[in-house]
C-alpha cells in the first residue's frame, strides 16, 4: 500500500497549530537573493500562492498570506511520526521520502475485514487528523505508488492487473530519472501504455537500463525492497526482587540501579531525561508510582537520584515491593554544554565552579576558602602547601597511605598507657579527657628531615576509642629513649 501526502508540511503545521487551518499560509526559505515558497496549504494554492513562487509575488496575489520560515528536516520528522503511527496496521512500514510511506500489508487486511475496509480505515483516520492523503493498494510497490500519485479512481488494483492500472498514466508514474523523463516527453510518450508495447532492446538502447528496471518493478517481475522503519525502543528498565523490599534504603538502592541502566543508554545516544516514572509493584497486587521532571535533559545518575529521593516518602511499600519498573516517556537531545551540566568530574577549570566560589567568598570572605597541594616533605605538617590559584598544578602526588581528614598544625602532647612499651597505647588522655583504645593499626615510621633540623623519628598509629572516634597519634623517638613523648596529630572521619 502506497500513501502520498500532497501537502505534508503544511498539513503537519496545521495539525500542530490549529489556528493555521482556516488561513492561507506558506512555508518559505531564502534562495540566493529571493525568498521562495517551498510549501503552501490548499487555501493558499486556491488563491494563487504556489510552491516555487517568490514570496513577494505571492503576497501580491494573496493579501492576507502568512509566511512561515522553513525549519530544516521538519517534513521528514512529520513523515517519520506518521510512519510510526502506521505500524499499528502492519509491522513493515517504509518511508518514501519526501512525502509518502509504503506499507507491506501482506496478511494484515483480513484483520479489518478485507482490503477495502483496511484502506478506508487508514485513509479516513489520516484525513480526520487533517492530512490530505491519497493511497493505493497493489501486489507490488511500483503500481501502488503510480496509482496513488497519478490515478483519480480505482485505488485498489486487483491481483495481476498492474499493467492495465498503469497503462493510462503518464511516464512520471514509473519514477524514472529526470533526464529520462525529459527525453520521453520529447519523443512523444504521453502515457506508459506505449512503453509496455515497445521491445525491451529498443528501450534499453534509447533510455538505458534504469527505465527497464522501473517497468519490471511496476509489473511485478522484479521485487522492490522496502527498508522497514524501526520504532524507537522505549526507555524502560525492570528490576525484579528476590525478596520484597520494604525499607527506604532498599527502594533508593533499586532507584539507583535502574537509573544506572537507563542513563548509560541515554548517554550513549546523546539524550537526557525530561520525565521519568518509577512504578513499584507490591506483593498485594497494587501499584504505586512517583514521577520526576527536569527543566533540561539530564542523564546524571546522581542528579536524577536526588530528585527521586525527594519522592521516596510518597512510596508506601506495605508488605513489600517485588518489582520496580523505571520508564522514561520523555527525553530530549542534549548539547555538549548541557551534557556537562551535571557531570561529576568537570575539573577545576570549570567556570561554574569558579563562579560558585566567588559567590561563597562574597558571603563568608575570600580568606576562608583555601586550596591545598601536596609538598615533598616527610613531616606531615610540612607535606601540604597553600595553592596560589585555582588552576595551579601539583608538583607531586598525594600520599596513598591513610591520612586524617583534619590535621593539626602543631601536634598536641597526650598522656599514654601501653601494656608493653613498644605496643600501641591502650588509652590516652587529651585535655583532661580519657580515651580507651579498642583498635589500633601501626606503626608507620616517618623519619625527620635531617637536612633541615635535628630530632627523633616518629612512629604513627591509627587508633579508635570506645566511642568510635578515630585519631592519629605518634610517639617521638624510641620507646626506651629519654626524650620519648606521645602526641595527637589528627582526626579521622
Amino acid at each position: 500500500m502506497a500513501i502520498w501526502f500532497r501537502h505534508l508540511l503544511t498539513d503537519g503545521l496545521s495539525h500542530r497549530r490549529p489556528e493555521l487551518k482556516d488561513i492561507p499560509f506558506v512555508v518559505a526559505k531564502p534562495v540566493k537573493n529571493r525568498v521562495v515558497i517551498t510549501a503552501s496549504n490548499p487555501l493558499a494554492e486556491k488563491q494563487g500562492a504556489f510552491t516555487g513562487m517568490a514570496v513577494a509575488d505571492a503576497r501580491a496575489a494573496v493579501a492576507e498570506l502568512v509566511v512561515i520560515d522553513e525549519i530544516p528536516d521538519q517534513t521528514a520528522k512529520f513523515l517519520r511520526l506518521i510512519g510510526l503511527g502506521c505500524i499499528r496496521y502492519t509491522p513493515i512500514v517504509s518511508l518514501d521520502l519526501p512525502d509518502g510511506v509504503m506499507l507491506d500489508i501482506s496478511g494484515c487486511t483480513h484483520l479489518w475485514g478485507g482490503e477495502r475496509e483496511y484502506f478506508k480505515e487508514i485513509i479516513l483516520r489520516l484525513r480526520a487528523a487533517g492530512f490530505d492523503a491519497r493511497a493505493a493498494i497493489a501486489d507490488t510497490t511500483g503500481p501502488a505508488w503510480a496509482v496513488a500519485h497519478f490515478a483519480k479512481k480505482n485505488p485498489i488494483i486487483p491481483s495481476g492487473y498492474q499493467a492495465n492500472a498503469i497503462a493510462g498514466l503518464p511516464p512520471a508514474a514509473l519514477r524514472p530519472e529526470p533526464e529520462v523523463l525529459e527525453l520521453l516527453h520529447k519523443l512523444g510518450f504521453c502515457t506508459i501504455g506505449p512503453l509496455l508495447d515497445t521491445a525491451p532492446q529498443a528501450l534499453r538502447r534509447h533510455f538505458g537500463k534504469g527505465l527497464l528496471l522501473r517497468i519490471d518493478q511496476a509489473l511485478g517481475r522484479v521485487e522492490e525492497y522496502l527498508e522497514p522503519l524501526v520504532p524507537p525502543i522505549p526507555y524502560s528498565e525492570r528490576l525484579p526482587c528476590l525478596e520484597p523490599i520494604r525499607t527506604a534504603p532498599g527502594i533508593e538502592g533499586a532507584m539507583e540501579k535502574l537509573l544506572d541502566m537507563v542513563c548509560l543508554r541515554l548517554q550513549a545516544e546523546g539524550k537526557g531525561v525530561r520525565k521519568a516514572i518509577l512504578k513499584c509493584h507490591r506483593i498485594d497486587g497494587r501499584k504505586v508510582q512517583v514521577v520526576i521532571t527536569t527543566t533540561k535533559g539530564s542523564h546524571s545518575v546522581s542528579h536524577l537520584l536526588r530528585l527521586f529521593k525527594l519522592q521516596t516518602g510518597k512510596i508506601e511499600p506495605a508488605l513489600g515491593i517485588e518489582l520496580f519498573i523505571l520508564e522514561v516517556p520523555r527525553v530530549e537531545e542534549m548539547e555538549i554544554v548541557q551534557e556537562q551540566l551535571w557531570a561529576e568530574a568537570k575539573g577545576l577549570g570549570d567556570t561554574a565552579l569558579a563562579e560558585l566560589l566567588d559567590r561563597i567568598a562574597g558571603k563568608v570572605g575570600p580568606e576562608t576558602i583555601q586550596r591545598f597541594l601536596p609538598a615533598e616533605h616527610h613531616w606531615p605538617e610540612r607535606s601540604v602547601k597553600l595553592a596560589g590559584s585555582l588552576t595551579e598544578k601539583p608538583q607531586t602526588d598525594w600520599p596513598i597511605l591513610p591520612r586524617p581528614i583534619r590535621l593539626l598544625s602543631r601536634p598536641e602532647p597526650i598522656e599514654v598507657m601501653a601494656l608493653v612499651p613498644d605496643n600501641p597505647p591502650k588509652l590516652f588522655v587529651h585535655k583532661g579527657k580519657r580515651h580507651a583504645i579498642l583498635k589500633a593499626d601501626g606503626p608507620e615510621r616517618i623519619g625527620r628531615e635531617w637536612w633541615q633540623d635535628n630530632g627523633e623519628h616518629r612512629d604513627y598509629y591509627i587508633v579508635e576509642d570506645s566511642e568510635g572516634n578515630r585519631y592519629w597519634v605518634f610517639r617521638s623517638g624510641h620507646y626506651d629513649g629519654a626524650d620519648a613523648q606521645w602526641y595527637l596529630h589528627g582526626y579521622f572521619a
